[in-house]
């Protein structure tokens, strides 16, 4: 069975990952306010609170994914940063924009 997403298909990554970090979270907290407002008994407000609750950490657990993914970008910077000083012994936001250029024209040039 093919996939749609890495086939190329019409469902994208990014349409994915839009409908997983946004959409589903608010259609189940909207099933859960649904079931509270149909049910209408103690019942259906605790199976409602419960679903509610669930999109709630289906999207605390997408904005931690996200926090740690930025995490990973803010290392990888400071190792470039760190590379550059050993380098040119000098921070980068400190090195002069013609020290700046040479370093980009250098790294463009290697494989």
């Amino acid at each position: 069975m093919a996939c749609a997403v890495c086939d190329g298909g019409p469902i994208t990554a990014r349409v994915v990952i839009s409908f997983v970090r946004t959409w589903l979270p608010a259609i189940v907290v909207v099933g859960g306010l649904a079931v509270i407002v149909i049910g209408r008994d103690e019942i259906a407000l605790e199976g409602g609170a419960g679903i509610i609750g669930a999109g709630l950490s289906i999207w605390l657990f997408n904005v931690l994914l996200r926090m740690s993914y930025s995490g990973e970008r803010d290392r990888h910077d400071e190792a470039d940063a760190r590379a550059f000083f050993d380098r040119h012994g000098v921070w980068p936001d400190e090195a002069s924009d013609e020290l700046l250029r040479r370093d980009a024209r250098r790294r463009r040039q290697q494989p």
